[in-house]
């Protein structure tokens, strides 16, 4: 029996037409590629989210969702796959639009074999050469840290993205906890044109008064009592970089002003010098509390706010994004997997159905977090839903027939879960409110927004 041969490449065919699709299927089979096929741009996105795949050949024009949108879709969720796009005579504009927006090359229909066998090819050499690139600058982040999602409201964050980073505009991120804003902000930075300079992260909360114009402005050596040697503050250290101010709304009103000055001249005075000092930095700030009404109730400067809310992008939480569950548990359980030295899991379809039915109100953080504390409780080949930890709400049960028609309503029912999550969590916890934080996979600042929002009294909940 003959040795099989390896395969040129795993590429996934994307035509809506079937005797088009299982024709160029046979072709590329015989010219030693491996191949999928998907009759849509939901195909193509469920065919990705279960086996990866070296390119894409995609027909322009698909039913529904066209080969343009499928584009835009993996240059979010999978910015490394070259797609390439096959188009009519009458559609060439549609398709440079295609390269545009990320496509790696196109070829007219009808395709030539020996054409598209050489698009192909190029595509796949492209790819090996940006695998050894990534490999060669892998150091202090992994680009495994970008994020990721196919929903609609994640595809347009992105493309938001995209058009700011070029610009040297200050942004604005809102979002709740865990719904990856210091992704976004590490990634408008990479994209920018400072990505060769410094990114610096700063948590706005966590820094008393006293201590701010030192963390951020620096200080010379013997300035005051304990200055031991200087020290270069947070904008010198972002200088002609990026400077990532997380939990901007929960800044002390005195120290706003301090900041205005830096983002209205570009300077500022540290402590011990005679001459202010002058910076390059760009702004990308955070929040996850209403910093509209912080502005409204005067705990908020007015016009520092209007210097950083230029660009305001807003990061939809996860029970908004369910497409994105399958795709991200997939990206957590693989590098959960590997970090931990153990094959990764196949994820069992009852699992993956709670996954998607719960309401997440840790957001994307919380979903690692359930996901990797399964994987080191039940090391296994498979996460079947014995496996999941015990997190109260994760399995929602069927409606029974004496339900009403509101208890149906989709966020009616996650509602009602939710508030029985909260209140499982404080029982088992005792009460201890960072402990049933523990459970849910949330810090103790969204366990009390849930509390208020619920009108949940701890005490009452756990009968003391």
């Amino acid at each position: 029996m003959a040795e099989k041969k390896p395969a040129r490449g795993r590429v996934l065919i994307v035509e809506d037409e079937a005797y088009v699709r299982a024709s160029l299927g046979e072709l590329l089979g015989e010219r030693g590629f491996d191949v999928d096929l998907a009759e849509d741009v939901a195909a193509a996105i469920a065919s990705l989210s279960r086996s990866p795949v070296d390119v894409v050949l995609t027909d322009l024009r698909l039913p529904g969702a066209d080969g343009q949108d499928l584009v835009k879709r993996m240059q979010v969720a999978y910015p490394q796959v070259p797609v390439v796009v096959l188009t009519g005579q009458g559609t060439i504009a549609s398709a440079v639009a295609c390269i545009k927006a990320g496509a790696s090359d196109y070829i007219l229909k009808p395709a030539d074999p020996e054409a598209l066998e050489v698009a192909l090819d190029r595509a796949l050499a492209n790819r090996a050469l940006q695998r050894e690139v990534d490999y060669l600058r892998r150091g202090e982040e992994s680009s495994d840290d970008a994020p990721v999602g196919v929903s609609p409201s994640w595809v347009a964050v992105m493309e938001t993205v995209r058009s700011v980073a070029a610009s040297d505009a200050t942004v604005l991120l809102l979002g709740e906890s865990g719904t990856g804003k210091e992704l976004v902000a590490r990634l408008i930075h990479r994209l920018s044109r400072r990505s060769r300079g410094p990114y610096v992260r700063v948590n706005c909360a966590a820094i008393p008064l006293e201590m701010w114009e030192s963390e951020f402005f620096g200080h010379r050596k013997g300035s005051f009592t304990g200055a031991a040697g200087d020290r270069e503050g947070r904008f010198r250290l972002a200088h002609r970089g990026t400077l990532f101010m997380d939990e901007i709304a929960d800044m002390p009103l005195p120290a706003q002003a301090k900041i205005l000055r830096v983002l209205q001249d570009g300077e500022f005075d540290r402590l011990g010098d005679e001459q202010p000092t002058r910076v390059d930095v760009r702004i990308v700030a955070a929040t996850n509390s209403d910093i509209d009404a912080a502005v409204a109730e005067r705990r908020f400067r007015h016009d520092l706010f209007y210097r950083l809310d230029v660009v305001r992008i807003a990061l939809p939480p996860l029970r908004e994004r369910k497409e994105d569950v399958p795709l991200l548990a997939g990206r957590f359980v693989r590098e959960i997997a590997a970090r931990l030295g153990q094959p990764a899991p196949e994820i069992a379809k009852d699992v993956m159905a709670d996954l998607m039915a719960y309401s997440w109100p840790g957001n994307v953080r919380e979903l690692r977090n359930v996901l990797e504390r399964a994987l080191i409780l039940n090391p296994g080949a498979d996460l079947a839903s014995l496996d999941l930890p015990p997190v109260a709400g994760l399995a929602v049960p069927p409606p029974s027939a004496a339900e009403s028609a509101d208890d149906l309503n989709i966020r009616t029912a996650l509602a009602r879960r939710e508030k029985e999550s909260l209140i499982e969590a404080l029982r088992r916890a005792r009460g201890v409110r960072k402990e049933a934080a523990r459970l849910l996979g949330i810090d103790q600042r969204n366990l009390a927004y849930y509390l208020r929002k619920h009108g949940i009294n701890p005490d009452e909940s756990t009968g003391s």
